[in-house]
């Protein structure tokens, strides 16, 4: 009982120091502040356990403060943070624009293909009539790769006007 009367004075006492002196902010999280030397030293010693230890500290104070053997999630917000569907990942990632296209000879009209061989080789800088004629045979065959798309699409046209199916991929 006297036990317990001079910790309520103690108590009493350290209310009516801390009345008087200003309260003081304490640091934000992750700065350094006031260092308990306790503390300092049970950081140290448990960061000089190997990995065994740290097991089998962990399982004893999981025994001691009873506390579930099963692993915890990590909460966010008061929610659990689960990791998104597949769907959702697709939502979230950006769609990608192309910008680079090819343009692909698939078949022709062989009515045609006389114009075709010469369109053939007025479009595609150093190629000569046998050439263009070999090239043009050997349908499908990619004509021109990685140009934009404005031009692309006119050398389709002037390629279609010539008896030619393009195809842009």
């Amino acid at each position: 009982m006297q036990n317990l009367k001079t910790i309520l004075s103690n108590v009493a006492a350290a209310g009516e120091v801390s009345r008087t002196e200003k309260l003081k902010m304490p640091p934000p999280e992750g700065l350094g502040g006031p260092d308990n030397p306790k503390l300092i030293k049970l950081v140290n010693e448990i960061s000089a356990l190997n990995l065994i230890e740290v097991s089998e500290l962990s399982g004893m104070l999981k025994k001691k403060l009873n506390l579930p053997d099963a692993s915890f999630m990590p909460m966010v917000g008061g929610m659990a943070q689960v990791s998104p569907t597949e769907e959702e990942e697709e939502e979230a990632t950006p769609k990608t624009v192309q910008t680079a296209f090819k343009v692909k000879l698939m078949k022709f009209d062989d009515k045609q293909k006389v114009a075709l061989i010469k369109e053939i080789k007025n479009l595609l800088e150093g190629m000569n009539l046998v050439q263009a004629k070999k090239f043009v045979e050997s349908a499908p065959a990619i004509v021109k790769e990685d140009i934009p798309k404005d031009e692309a699409e006119k050398l389709r046209e002037a390629l279609t006007k010539v008896g030619a199916d393009i195809v842009i991929e």
